[in-house]
């Protein structure tokens, strides 16, 4: 993601939350931006959705585009986050570390949106093997994660046990890079996810 190419798409989404009318907010990174289309609008096409990922976005990246007033001005009824796994690969942060900023955002979401209810996403599992130094990293930070449920505002879910295989590595046909979803694994996540946007957005 060069820094052109983030401007460009930071542009580019402001310029439709500046249309307002978003019930439905997906927020996130690349694994949010990479939605496969027909996926997308099959599932949450009935909602007036925006999504709002960037590649290589880390917590302070979607703490700072937050604070537009275009961003300010929206009134979702419902938020689907997902974010943190650039904090471990890309910024070298251990497991607290990502964990404070995730708090952070959910707590500027609670501010700026205090109407909306937030489906808070575990970090997807990443790298091939279980044993993988990055995928324990995950482990350690989705259990301090979970503990922002508050079984109201907050909805923690971790959908991450459908994307392994019997012996917990994961799939090339799943996630080609380990990390990034394929079509399939978009519509795996989204089978997974429904209900709980459904019940979200009631």
């Amino acid at each position: 993601m060069s820094i052109e190419r983030w401007k460009q798409m930071h542009a580019e989404d402001l310029a439709v939350a500046e249309q307002g009318n978003v019930d439905l907010m997906f927020l996130g990174d690349s694994i949010t931006e990479g939605w496969d289309e027909q996926v997308f609008k099959a599932s949450f096409g009935q909602y007036r959705t925006a999504n709002f990922g960037i590649g290589g976005d880390n917590t302070g990246n979607v703490l700072w585009r937050l604070q537009d007033p275009r961003y300010v001005a929206l009134k979702p009824k419902a938020i689907v986050l997902l974010i943190g796994v650039n904090n471990l690969g890309l910024c070298g942060e251990n497991p607290d570390q990502v964990f404070s900023g995730i708090k952070a955002v959910v707590e500027k979401l609670r501010t700026q949106y205090p109407s909306a209810r937030i489906l808070l996403n575990a970090v997807l599992p990443t790298d091939e093997k279980p044993n993988a130094a990055r995928r324990q990293n995950v482990l350690a930070l989705n259990k301090m994660v979970a503990t922002l449920d508050d079984g109201k505002q907050v909805v923690y879910r971790n959908y991450g046990q459908a994307f392994l295989q019997a012996d917990g590595s994961i799939s090339k046909e799943v996630m080609p890079d380990f990390l990034h979803l394929s079509p399939k694994g978009y519509q795996m996540w989204s089978d997974a996810m429904l209900p709980d946007v459904k019940n979200l957005m009631k």
